[in-house]
């Protein structure tokens, strides 16, 4: 089965709009005239707005970094998902791991998150992966299985097909440290199984399942030629129109 390839830069807590502005016009300078790789792109909530009106032009679709569980309320600071819809964001990032090892998110609220977003039709990025601790104990398999199945607890194989799923090796996330190509696809494999033996062949086979932590260029085209990696979640080096194409380009 041919999955869809699908990119995603994560600018974390950088750009402006104004810098967005800058971004989304070198981008469209630079695209190749045709691509099969969906690509996405997901600014700090500030730079949402100015992205949506801009990223349409390039072929990109729009991602939020995270949300709120509820639908409106008393939570300074927080974002929902009738929000993020009203800014035209097909996509929503959950369970990132500075989500989970900075802000201490748990399993239960990311939960909670995925089916506001449900909710509201937005499509998922589903963040899992281990830290260096639980690698080198061996638990990377029990790590996964446990963030995977808590994230998929209740939902549909419909409402799946639309999901992305985002293996992130927590001791290669701004560390300069990438994983070999045979861990990326050793985990990978491991998530695709975990997959078909939660719901069925097909719905594994057409799952997207992408590789982030300090992806670049000159070290993601061994990554992406494994069978399992269908893309990136791409951090620092997305925040350059150039290395996110010059990305792009391993995978075409």
């Amino acid at each position: 089965m041919n999955r869809r390839k699908i990119l995603v830069a994560n600018w974390k807590m950088y750009k402006t709009g104004a810098e967005t502005l800058l971004f989304f016009e070198e981008l469209k300078s630079l695209l190749p005239q045709k691509t099969s790789v969906e690509m996405v792109v997901a600014p700090p909530f500030t730079s949402l707005e100015a992205a949506s009106k801009l990223s349409k032009s390039c072929g990109v679709k729009l991602s939020a970094q995270n949300m709120h569980w509820e639908e409106k309320g008393a939570f300074t600071g927080e974002i929902s998902a009738s929000m993020l819809k009203a800014l035209f964001c097909e996509y929503v990032i959950l369970g990132h791991s500075e989500r989970r090892h900075i802000f201490h998110e748990t399993d239960q609220e990311i939960h909670s998150k995925i089916k506001a977003a449900l909710q509201h039709d937005l499509k998922i990025i589903l963040c899992v992966g281990e830290n260096l601790e639980e690698r080198e104990s061996n638990q990377t398999s029990s790590v996964l299985e446990k963030q995977l199945l808590s994230g998929l607890s209740g939902v549909s194989k419909a409402q799946l097909s639309q999901w992305v799923i985002a293996y992130e090796p927590v001791w290669a996330i701004g560390t300069g440290k990438v994983a070999e190509p045979a861990q990326a696809e050793e985990a990978h494999r491991f998530i695709r199984r975990k997959i078909w033996d939660t719901y069925d062949m097909d719905v594994a086979a057409a799952l997207p399942i992408l590789y982030g932590g300090s992806v670049k260029a000159e070290n993601f085209k061994a990554i992406s030629s494994q069978p399992n990696v269908d893309g990136a979640l791409v951090g620092g080096a997305s925040l350059q129109a150039k290395s996110f194409i010059e990305i792009l380009k391993q995978m075409t």
